[in-house]
């Protein structure tokens, strides 16, 4: 399903009111599934890392979007490559057709439509990809996707994350003259299965990858180097598997180009 500029009852927040529910949705999920909440769940084999890739692509997707599976099981074969990092973020939007997406966050609706914003069209839709931060298409559209990978640079902030015993570790690296920004820590489930039992997909079983399961600030960014280091209290049988870190231009609320990004297994 497509729709341009605002999706059917998704208000319009204040800059303020959606730095608010961002900030909700990072002290609310730090890296936790809880067990009653969190959907079937099968795990990939192996959560391969992805340290230095050209791009990073965020998949707006719903479960009560009828066009949306297409565009998930291109997200798996995207997901399995070692030179992009391709996120899953269900968003909330859709939930009114019947069927309440069991891995949606309003925060995810709130930053498609700040992307909206910051380029200025105002089309937010189902499924939605976002290259780097700027390049929009459908998220199922695999040529327009590879056009716009082999024409993009690769972001040029390193970053070093290691993890053991629940902490992580993050290291950014100086890179002089960048634009100023913020530094995020994503807890990733790699793969979560969920049976839609009602609305556009009802009776559909879809494969997720790398799906968002929270966001955590670590701080901001104005290009010279910088350490964090971070709890993750997952519980037994939490499917978070992995960790997205990237360095973002702009804020939440006025997001701009990915500036660096990473992923990792945890241990």
């Amino acid at each position: 399903m497509f729709v341009t500029a605002i999706a059917p009852r998704l208000p319009a927040p204040s800059a303020r009111a959606a730095a608010l529910a961002l900030l909700a949705l990072t002290l609310a999920l730090p890296g936790t599934v809880r067990a009653e909440e969190a959907p079937a769940v099968e795990k990939a084999a192996t959560v391969k890392a992805v340290t230095a890739p050209k791009a990073m692509i965020e998949l707006f997707t719903s479960q009560g979007c009828s066009s949306c599976p297409p565009a998930d099981q291109l997200m798996g074969e995207l997901a399995a490559r070692s030179d992009v990092i391709a996120l899953t973020l269900a968003v909330d939007y859709w939930d009114y057709l019947g069927w309440k997406d069991t891995l949606a966050k309003h925060g995810h609706s709130l930053r498609q439509k700040a992307y909206a914003h910051m380029r200025g069209d105002g089309k937010m839709f189902t499924p939605q990809a976002v290259v780097n931060g700027h390049a929009m298409m459908i998220g199922s559209d695999r040529a327009a996707l590879e056009r716009t990978l082999a024409a993009t640079a690769p972001p040029p902030v390193p970053i070093s994350v290691a993890s053991a015993g629940g902490t992580v570790k993050v290291r950014i690296a100086a890179v002089p003259g960048a634009a100023k920004g913020e530094i995020w820590l994503c807890p990733v489930a790699s793969r979560m299965d969920v049976e839609i039992g009602r609305g556009e997909n009802e009776g559909t079983k879809v494969a997720y990858h790398n799906v968002v399961r929270g966001w955590i600030r670590l701080g901001s960014w104005d290009g010279t180097e910088a350490s964090f280091e971070t709890r993750l209290h997952r519980q037994p049988g939490d499917a978070v598997d992995a960790v997205a870190v990237f360095v973002q231009s702009g804020s939440s609320t006025e997001p701009g180009a990915i500036l660096g990004a990473t992923l990792q297994p945890l241990d």
